[in-house]
């Protein structure tokens, strides 16, 4: 199955203190741990600079992958893509 592009849905994030990596997403009241971060792609240098520069993550959950964004202007994150046929070992 391919990566499902979704409208970008705002969630809490937990991440490590030193790195910034996510550890453990809250979507819906229901707390999702990070099992494996599969890639990381920096847009500092090519954003748009209404929007501000953004890391994106995709992750492994148990229930699915994920792709996060984080907007470093606003500080938020943001579920942007769902792959629910990946699932963690």
């Amino acid at each position: 199955m391919a990566m499902i592009r979704v409208e970008p849905v705002p969630v809490q994030v937990r991440a490590d203190w030193f790195d910034g990596r996510p550890r453990e997403i809250t979507w819906n009241a229901r707390r999702l741990r990070v099992t494996e971060i599969v890639r990381v792609r920096d847009e500092t240098s090519a954003f748009p600079v209404v929007v501000g520069p953004r890391t994106i993550f995709e992750v492994d959950t148990p229930i699915a992958r994920l792709t996060l964004s984080y907007r470093h202007r606003t500080r938020r994150w943001a579920i942007e893509g769902l792959d629910e046929g990946v699932r963690a070992a």
